[in-house]
């Protein structure tokens, strides 16, 4: 259920064209609907303009199915990250239709509203690009235009700079990198947008898991740089998609 479909349903009523007892039908999954091992926030598009998204880790590829299920009859996509190899394979057998992006081990089901402005994802590295795939693919799913950018990290700064122009263009920008995650902060010198960073696990030993990149991103000394937790792509693109939206405007 999102505000315009809640809005048809009330208009429906109003004009006689559905009677109370099809709209209380309809509306019985509101405010969440219980699957015994699940229980579906169906309300989440209405209070924050959003529907809620699928975390795949961890779940059987059952539980997926059931879930993505549950939430399909919304009018909004399904979206389901980190999708473990077997998930996505039950999830292709279940729902055809259904889009994925190996890269991001993310997919979704359901048409993605059409792409408005434009967030930039970058990356430092090779490494880096299952996380900055999957900020890119939620900021997508949300509705935001997004450019990619693979490997342009500080240790060779002028594949940075060959895209400098491109970032201009850019309502936000988010920067995935691991190792001492630097990228961040000369991307913050650079542009007058906000910048989402995202350290990754990408490191060798002294890096202790993205932990090093973490805390040499929150000690930044550029402005206007936030920070999300490790690995967190997710939480990166659909921060970066909100701000690229505008405030009251969730698509």
């Amino acid at each position: 259920m999102n505000p315009d479909r809640l809005q048809a349903l009330l208009s429906a009523v109003a004009r006689g064209d559905t009677s109370v007892e099809d709209a209380v039908e309809d509306l019985r999954g509101m405010p969440f609907r219980d699957l015994g091992f699940a229980k579906l926030d169906t309300h989440r598009a209405l209070r924050t303009g959003y529907p809620e998204v699928v975390f795949g880790s961890g779940k059987e590829p059952r539980q997926l199915a059931e879930i993505v299920a549950g939430l399909a009859g919304s009018a909004n996509p399904v979206l389901v990250t980190r999708l473990s190899d077997e998930g996505r394979e039950h999830l292709a057998s279940k729902f055809p239709l259904a889009r994925f992006d190996d890269e991001a081990g993310a997919m979704v089901l359901g048409e993605p509203p059409r792409p408005s402005g434009c967030i930039a994802v970058l990356c430092a590295g090779t490494s880096d690009i299952p996380v900055a795939a999957e900020a890119a693919f939620t900021a997508e799913t949300l509705g935001s235009g997004v450019a990619r950018h693979w490997d342009v990290g500080v240790a060779g700064l002028q594949r940075l700079l060959s895209v400098r122009e491109e970032l201009d263009g850019a309502r936000a920008i988010v920067v995935v990198a691991g190792m001492d995650g630097a990228l961040p902060s000369v991307v913050g010198g650079l542009v007058r947008v906000p910048v989402i960073a995202v350290p990754t696990s990408v490191g060798y030993g002294a890096s202790y898991g993205g932990l090093a990149a973490l805390l040499s991103m929150l000690n930044s000394c550029a402005p206007g740089v936030s920070v999300v937790n490790i690995d967190n792509g997710f939480g990166a693109g659909y921060l970066a998609h909100v701000i690229n939206a505008g405030p009251g405007n969730p698509g």
